[in-house]
């Protein structure tokens, strides 16, 4: 089955963080980001739109980057040092993989659909998440 590749550039909002990747998903399948209601995500607004780590490279900004990490210390939060802001991370649910902050690409894809995702229950609910990186990685 053919694939449905899009290309997105992003970052930071001072532009001291850079990054560019790629979401593959089966031709036919909707570009979805999830809005997540755990206690991070809700505060910053955070949409995830998740990538295998093969398809994220960062362009600038490794040391204007700085990590946060809690609960389980897994998931490591990367933000900006100077803006505050957060382009992406390494989700718990994918740590293989980038959770890109939908909301700090340079353009939003055509027909992005957002998704919520109950992050509250997150143990219950992360088997979802998961599944989602595999079907990006097939």
């Amino acid at each position: 089955m053919s694939e449905n590749v899009t290309q997105l550039h992003g970052g930071c909002h001072c532009g001291a963080v850079r990054y560019k990747a790629q979401h593959q998903r089966k031709w036919g399948e909707a570009l979805v980001a999830h809005a997540c209601n755990c206690s991070i995500c809700e505060k910053v607004g955070y949409l995830h739109l998740i990538v295998p780590a093969i398809n994220f490279r960062l362009e600038q900004g490794e040391g204007d980057l700085s990590c946060y990490t809690f609960n389980s210390g897994v998931a490591k939060h990367y933000f900006c040092r100077h803006c505050g802001v957060k382009p992406f991370y390494i989700p718990r649910s994918n740590p293989d993989g980038y959770s890109l902050n939908a909301r700090c690409l340079d353009t939003i894809p055509q027909g992005l659909e957002v998704e919520p995702f109950d992050g509250k229950n997150w143990e219950k609910n992360a088997k979802e998440l998961a599944h989602l990186s595999e079907v990006a990685k097939d």
